[in-house]
């Protein structure tokens, strides 16, 4: 199985920055697909961003794009989000998510998932 710890969550103010980041405890950590989903009071779980299995290739909410960015260093099993020009509605609890090999943008193809990580921008 797949364990996923996030941290780096807190509380900011608009057009700040924070940078997640998510410790996987896997064997084979670079077999993995990883992204970030977040969920606010109220709303269902949405996709923000994901990552290939080497890197390569990254995927964007429209909602982030061009504020957040993703990577993933497979030598230390560790996935990160830097998130920049922070706006109250992103404020949410952040989840790491896990599946083999391939990325889908939605909430029920992933398998692993970790505890999340609070997040909250103030105006």
């Amino acid at each position: 199985q797949v364990q996923l710890v996030e941290s780096g969550g807190g509380l900011v103010q608009a057009g700040d920055s924070l940078r997640l980041s998510c410790a996987a405890s896997v064997r084979t950590f670079s077999t993995y697909a990883m992204a970030w989903f977040r969920q606010a009071p109220g709303k269902e779980r949405e996709f923000v961003t994901a990552i290939s299995l080497s890197g390569g290739s990254t995927y964007y909410a429209d909602s982030v794009k061009g504020r957040f960015t993703i990577s993933r260093d497979n030598t230390k099993n560790t996935v990160h989000l830097q998130m920049n020009s922070l706006k109250p509605e992103d404020t949410a609890v952040y989840y790491c998510a896990a599946r083999l090999l391939t990325v889908v943008k939605v909430t029920t193809g992933w398998d692993y998932w970790g505890q999340g990580t609070q997040v909250t921008v103030s105006s």
